[in-house]
């Protein structure tokens, strides 16, 4: 007697049993069984990405202020003195231009010429009319004083041609600024009844020389 467990057999020999009942799952609707979900480790390191870029920008607004803090005060305290360095740059330009002066007085000073030099070209100049009684070197210039021969009148043009000599004297205008008539100008003398005359020439650049 054959036993009814006894598989049959098909023509082609394959002995793989087909299933009892048709396959109906849909697997992409199955719940995920695995302990640890796939989306738990995708949204994690979302989060953590998210979380980083939000520290890092907040780090940064955070230099930013502190550094437009900084700004601020350092700002303020140029504000602050401001005013003490305007008027301490124009204290150091109105001694600068009082030290141009003083420098420019000394380099004059330290160049004068000798007083044998100025006695030398003045009596190789000195006309007939006109002699020299006292030669005297100052400080601030030269002084003059003299005798002009000839009548009051023609004593007093040659007085006036004698100082329009010395203010053209291209010489004395590299030393001296200024020459005019000092004390009484022209006066007469009582003692020899010719006429005297006193001249200053005042040490100092010529501005015409300057020109």
């Amino acid at each position: 007697m054959l036993s009814l467990r006894k598989k049959k057999t098909d023509g082609s020999g394959s002995s793989e049993a087909r299933p009892w009942h048709p396959n109906l799952r849909n697997a992409a609707r199955l719940p995920d069984t695995k302990v640890i979900r796939t989306s738990f480790f995708v949204n994690g390191v979302a989060l953590f990405i998210v979380t980083g870029a939000l520290l890092w920008f907040a780090f940064q607004e955070y230099k930013l202020h502190n550094l437009n803090r900084q700004i601020g005060d350092w700002q303020a305290q140029i504000d602050r003195d401001r005013k003490e360095s305007d008027r301490f740059v124009a204290l150091y330009q109105q001694f600068q231009a009082e030290d141009a002066k003083i420098n420019e007085v000394k380099t004059f000073v330290n160049s004068r010429p000798a007083a044998s030099a100025l006695l030398m070209h003045i009596g190789e100049t000195l006309p007939e009319e006109i002699a020299l009684d006292t030669f005297d070197l100052q400080a601030g210039g030269l002084a003059l004083r003299g005798t002009v021969r000839g009548s009051p009148d023609e004593a007093a043009g040659y007085a006036t041609a004698y100082l329009d000599q010395l203010r053209a004297d291209k010489v004395l205008a590299q030393n001296f600024s200024k020459v005019a008539f000092s004390g009484g100008g022209i006066l007469r003398n009582a003692e020899t009844g010719r006429l005297s005359l006193e001249l200053f020439l005042k040490f100092g650049p010529n501005p015409k020389e300057k020109k």
